[in-house]
C-alpha cells in the first residue's frame, strides 16, 4: 500500500511539474507592404517541456537559450501552423527576448509573404496541455485587425485582408464552407429529397427550391448577424420535425392529388436557415467583410443544394417513365424511411441532446 500511495504521489508531482499555472502563449503577426514579421512567446515551462530541456528556468538566461536556440526554433517552427492564403508560411527566425516577469521568451521571426489574401492560425501553440490558450493578435500597417484566442475548443483563426485579393479569399472559402455544411448534413440532404420524391415538371421543382432558397437566406441573414438569434435546442429538434413532416406529407400526397410542397419548402425554410447561421457563426464572419461571407457562404449552400436536385430529380423522373408502378412503391418506402430518421433525430435532439 506504501508503495502505492508512493507511486501516485510521483505521479501527481509529474503532473504538477509538466503544468503551471499560466498555460499562455501569444502570437504577434504584422502585415505591411510587401512583408510580414510577427513574435512568438512562450512560458519557458511550455518551451522546455516542448523542446525536452530538463530546466524551465534555465531558459531565463540568455546564454542558455542561445546554446540551445536552434532545437528551440525547429520545436515552435513545427507548433507554429500558420497558413496564407491556405499554404504554410517558411519562417525566418530573427532575435528573442527575455521576458522575465512572464517568465517567457519571445522569439521575432519574418517571412516573404506580400499581401496575402487570408491568413490562418491553427493552434494552440502548446497542446500538450489541456486548458493552454493561444492569444492571436494580427496589425496591418500599424493598426490591429483581429483579436483571437485559439484553446482546444477554437483551435483556428483566420483573419482577411482588405482589397480585391481579400474579397476572392473570403469569397472562396465561404462558398466551400457552404457546400460542404450540405454535403456533412444528413438533415439537410433529407430534407430536400423529401420535397423532390413526388416529381414535377422543371416548373414545378423550379417553384419548390426558390421557395426553400428565399427563406433560408432571410433567416441566415438575421441570425449570423444576431438580429433574431433562437437557440439551436430550439431549432435543431425543429428542423429534425420538418423532415417527418415532409415525409408524412409525401405519403398523404400519393393517395390525393395535393401538392403542397412549395409552402412546405417556404414554410420550414426559415428554420434551416437558422441552422445554417449556427454554423456560419462558428466558422467566424470576417468584421470587414460580411456582406461578401453572407452571400458566399449561401452561395455555396445553394450549390450544394443543386447538386442534390440535379441528381435525385432525373434518376426519380426516369425511374416514373419507364416503371411508374416501381417508382410509386420507391417514394413510399423512401417517404417511410425519411419519417424514420427525422423522428429518430427528434428524440435524439430533445431527450439526448445530440
Amino acid at each position: 500500500m506504501r508503495r502505492a500511495l508512493a507511486a501516485l504521489f510521483a505521479l501527481a508531482l509529474a503532473g504538477n511539474a509538466s503544468a503551471h499555472q499560466e498555460p499562455y502563449s501569444h502570437v504577434e503577426i504584422r502585415v505591411e507592404s510587401g512583408r510580414m514579421e510577427g513574435r512568438v512567446m512562450g512560458h519557458v515551462v511550455d518551451l522546455a517541456h516542448e523542446t525536452g530541456l530538463p530546466a524551465p528556468d534555465s531558459l531565463l538566461d540568455s546564454r542558455y537559450v542561445a546554446a540551445h536556440l536552434a532545437g528551440v526554433h525547429v520545436m515552435l517552427e513545427s507548433r507554429l501552423m500558420l497558413l496564407a492564403d491556405g499554404r504554410r508560411v517558411p519562417l525566418h527566425w530573427g532575435a528573442f527576448e527575455i521576458v522575465r516577469d512572464r517568465k517567457s521568451v519571445g522569439f521575432d521571426w519574418s517571412a516573404d509573404v506580400a499581401a496575402p489574401g487570408a491568413l490562418e492560425l491553427h493552434g494552440p501553440l502548446f497542446p500538450y496541455d489541456p486548458p493552454h490558450e493561444t492569444y492571436l493578435n494580427v496589425y496591418r500597417r500599424g493598426a490591429l485587425e483581429l483579436q483571437a484566442l485559439l484553446d482546444h475548443a477554437h483551435p483556428n483563426a483566420t483573419w482577411y485582408a482588405g482589397g480585391a485579393q481579400g474579397v476572392w479569399a473570403v469569397v472562396r472559402a465561404f462558398v466551400l464552407q457552404g457546400v460542404h455544411h450540405i454535403f456533412v448534413g444528413p438533415d439537410h440532404i433529407l430534407f430536400i429529397v423529401g420535397l423532390l420524391l413526388l416529381g414535377g415538371s422543371i416548373g414545378r421543382l423550379l417553384k419548390i427550391v426558390t421557395a426553400f432558397t428565399v427563406a433560408h437566406s432571410i433567416t441566415l441573414a438575421l441570425a449570423a448577424l444576431r438580429v433574431v438569434d433562437p437557440p439551436a435546442r430550439l431549432i435543431e429538434p425543429v428542423i429534425a420535425l420538418s423532415i417527418v413532416y415532409v415525409g408524412i406529407e409525401t405519403l398523404l400526397a400519393l393517395r390525393s392529388p395535393r401538392d403542397w410542397r412549395a409552402r412546405i419548402a417556404f414554410a420550414f425554410g426559415f428554420v434551416h436557415g437558422f441552422g445554417f447561421a449556427g454554423v456560419l457563426r462558428e466558422f467566424g464572419l470576417p468584421p470587414g467583410a460580411l456582406g461578401w461571407s453572407l452571400a458566399s457562404f449561401n452561395l455555396g449552400v445553394e450549390i450544394g443544394q443543386a447538386c442534390i436536385v440535379l441528381s435525385v430529380a432525373p434518376a426519380l423522373a426516369l425511374l416514373r417513365s419507364r416503371r411508374p408502378m416501381a417508382a410509386r412503391t420507391v417514394v413510399a418506402y423512401a417517404s417511410a424511411a425519411i419519417i424514420v430518421a427525422g423522428a429518430w433525430w427528434f428524440l435524439q435532439r430533445v431527450w439526448l441532446g445530440v
